[in-house]
């Protein structure tokens, strides 16, 4: 596995990032996460990324490591911002993916910035206020953060709330959100619920030109598969791949999705 290197002088607004590079040949990929989780939740998935790639991942704005910011954001400042970070990095012109929460801001990097984002990953995610949403038992279990800090309950309720192979291994989800236990801000998760308020991608989506990949399990309770479906629709380049697994499949899936991923970021063959 490749070694990252934390990035402590990034800043949004005065405040820090956290931010981690992995260094690598190409075009890098920026990482945008979910909800509440910090940059090592997709570790697992990274092991299977072809290590060739560039990733640069952050924890966003009073998650992790990452300082509470000054003032609330929403995703077209946060995305604002994050063109900052890849000047201060040093980096043009990226890949992107984003999961759940972080996909909602990588679509809104892709149309804010389409000359920065070259390819587009999508992954269990959806179109933010007007999308089909999850059941109401599901959503009740999302307002707070505390499944990242009770190992225990994490386990009790994964398999309503990320349903796929954690139906038949709840226990999986302890170890999956291990490195996020007493470590979940509050106000932080709460800025990042704020963030999402009212916004929504469906009207932007048939003017995002990139190439995009989108990701969904077949048994995903917080973001159902129909809005994939209809995400691909109205995506002009756009390929939708479902896979038999439920929310965290970028992560139990990793022998298959990180090929996948990596296979969809390589550049296409010249031919003479």
């Amino acid at each position: 596995m490749a070694a990252f290197e934390t990035v402590p002088r990034s800043k949004i607004s005065g405040r820090h990032l956290r931010v981690a590079v992995r260094g690598g040949q190409g075009r890098p990929l920026l990482m945008c996460n979910g909800i509440g989780a910090k940059l090592e939740l997709l570790a697992p998935f990274l092991d299977r990324l072809d290590p060739a790639i560039p990733v640069i991942r952050f924890d966003a704005p009073g998650i992790g490591g990452s300082e509470l910011p000054r003032v609330p954001y929403n995703f077209a400042t946060l995305a604002c911002r994050l063109g900052t970070v890849l000047d201060d990095l040093g980096y043009g012109e990226v890949d992107v993916l984003g999961i759940s929460w972080g996909g909602g801001l990588a679509q809104q990097f892709a149309f804010q910035h389409p000359r920065r984002c070259r390819r587009l990953v999508l992954v269990a995610t959806a179109t933010g206020s007007l999308m089909v949403p999850a059941h109401p038992r599901v959503l009740s279990k999302m307002i707070t953060p505390r499944r990242y800090r009770d190992p225990a309950y994490a386990a009790a309720i994964a398999p309503t709330i990320y349903g796929g192979r954690l139906r038949a291994d709840p226990g999986l989800a302890e170890e999956i959100l291990s490195s996020h236990s007493r470590r979940a801000s509050g106000l932080g998760y709460s800025l990042q619920l704020l963030a999402g308020a009212g916004w929504s991608s469906l009207p932007l989506l048939p003017l995002i030109r990139q190439p995009t990949l989108i990701l969904a399990g077949d048994d995903d309770p917080i973001v159902p598969v129909i809005n994939a479906k209809i995400m691909h629709r109205l995506m002009p380049r756009s390929t939708l791949y479902i896979y038999s697994d439920g929310h965290l499949g970028l992560i139990t899936r990793a022998d298959d999705l990180g090929p996948r991923v990596a296979e969809f970021l390589r550049p296409a063959p010249v031919t003479i």
